[in-house]
């Protein structure tokens, strides 16, 4: 029992997997109303189909939509699950074109809750710089420690070239903006070279044309108009920014990058936060000088106040027990064996609790 003491799983709730899931979809510049009846409708109408389906619930934002399923608690959450997959599988031809992507779903479950949040700040790189650091990095790492589930990040995007079209500009050039993105997705299609190849040898070839600047986007060439080529530069703004420049996150009134990590479902939360935090020194070194990283939210430490009190009480009752058989008795020998029999107990409770799983 003492030693299955420390096998014990750690966590601040039992280990339940409720049916709950979780459905987002995405369709950028589109504002809530939009989807909400584009979107939301579509995927409500094919979930609200499902056997044992309790309450749907939806909430539209701009270029972004998540609905949350609750079922019965009889159900089982995986073929829940396989049903709302379908369910989002027949909804497709409801939903717009222009989706960049099919809605997808996500589990629902109490080790899915953050247990640690760290930020990433500096006062000499942009967000985007501290992203790409802790996204190829950082995150990379934490995820490799045993009981992480998985280390995902918020408050910043990964750099991008952002296109500002001058509408007015473009139209005095007697362009659309469907010229704008022809050449933009010309400008960067990924296709095969080819290969020279002789009696002896093949050599394949590969050319670098992928762009990666502000200033090749600007001179890609839209249209050519009386001799004169009309750059991409002339009509619009081309600039390095981010992908998503609604994601934001500050610390301490600093912009910052979030590392939110969720742990395994019978991981010990406890050991699984003091590895990463052991671990934070290397992460310093690892990445660009200048970027501090800190806690931002810990979960374990109501779950570390919650352990000390339970040890607090059963220290107290110990020594309870043993007073009033001392008031009772009188007697030495009695004192000493509730004082043994009471722990011993208490271990074997542990001991069957750690077979039982």
């Amino acid at each position: 029992g003492a030693v299955a003491y420390f096998f014990l799983p750690v966590a601040s709730l039992p280990a339940v997997d409720f049916p709950i899931i979780g459905i987002s979809a995405s369709r950028p510049g589109a504002d809530p109303q939009t989807m909400a009846a584009s979107v939301a409708a579509p995927l409500e109408r094919r979930l609200s189909s499902i056997a044992g389906l309790n309450e749907l619930t939806s909430a539209n934002s701009l270029g972004s939509t998540q609905i949350i399923a609750q079922f019965d608690i009889s159900r089982p959450l995986d073929a829940a699950a396989r049903d709302v997959q379908a369910a989002i599988n027949a909804s497709i031809t409801d939903l717009p074109s222009d989706l960049p992507m099919a809605p997808v779903y996500r589990k629902a479950s109490q080790s899915s809750m953050p247990v640690l949040v760290l930020a990433m700040t500096s006062d000499t790189l942009p967000t985007s710089a501290i992203f790409d650091a802790a996204d190829s990095v950082i995150a990379q790492r934490i995820s490799q420690i045993p009981g992480v589930a998985e280390a995902r990040l918020a408050g910043a995007e990964q750099p991008a070239i952002r296109v500002q079209v001058d509408s007015a500009r473009l139209a005095a050039m007697g362009l659309g903006v469907d010229a704008v993105a022809n050449a933009l997705n010309a400008a960067n299609a990924h296709s095969a070279v080819g290969a020279l190849g002789g009696d002896t040898r093949e050599i394949t070839l590969a050319t670098t044309d992928q762009l990666s600047t502000p200033e090749d986007y600007r001179n890609i060439v839209i249209a050519a108009r009386g001799g004169a080529v009309v750059k991409l530069g002339d009509v619009a703004t081309v600039e390095l920014g981010v992908k998503n420049r609604n994601a934001a996150g500050w610390f301490n009134g600093k912009p910052a990058v979030l590392l939110i990590v969720t742990k395994q479902p019978n991981a010990n939360v406890i050991e699984t936060v003091d590895q990463i935090k052991a671990m934070m020194p290397q992460f310093q070194e690892w990445i660009p000088s200048g970027v501090k990283i800190d806690v931002l939210a810990d979960r374990t430490q109501t779950i570390r106040a919650s352990i000390h009190d339970i040890q607090r009480t059963l220290a107290i009752s110990v020594f309870l027990v043993m007073m009033v058989v001392y008031v009772f008795l009188r007697r030495a020998t009695p004192v000493i064996a509730a004082g043994i029999t009471v722990p011993l107990s208490l271990v074997g409770t542990c001991a069957a609790m750690w077979v039982a799983g």
